[in-house]
């Protein structure tokens, strides 16, 4: 069975820090396009950041300079550096993985991706 599980969200103080990680099973993702995803309550899930298998990335303007996307297909592990987090950062944050073969253009719409995690919960308080 394929999964993805999401870990490292917590509460933190607003201009504080944390690192997500999203670790794959069942099959490798090293070639495989993958993103992160936020959903806040009331709100859409919305796009954060996406990496290609060769390290090439994008990120949503409103995390632009602050959160970092990275990947180890190693260890089948993709990570989130968020920092400078602000109070709008609160959200479930989901990893998600696009089905082969890569696309040239980084998918940025949920439902562009085929595999998700279940969810970690980030929490920034002021």
């Amino acid at each position: 069975q394929v999964q993805l599980v999401e870990s490292g969200g917590g509460l933190v103080q607003a201009g504080g820090s944390l690192r997500l990680s999203c670790t794959a099973s069942g099959r490798t993702f090293s070639r495989n396009t993958m993103g992160w995803f936020r959903q806040a309550p009331g709100n859409e899930r919305e796009f954060v950041a996406a990496i290609k298998w060769s390290g090439s990335s994008t990120s949503a303007d409103s995390v632009k300079g602050r959160f970092t996307i990275s990947r180890d297909n190693v260890k089948n592990t993709m990570y989130l550096q968020m920092n400078s987090l602000k109070p709008e950062d609160t959200a479930v944050y989901y990893c998600a993985a696009d089905k082969l073969p890569p696309r040239v253009k980084i998918p940025t719409q949920p439902g562009e991706y085929a595999y998700w995690g279940q969810g970690t919960q980030v929490t920034v308080s002021s």
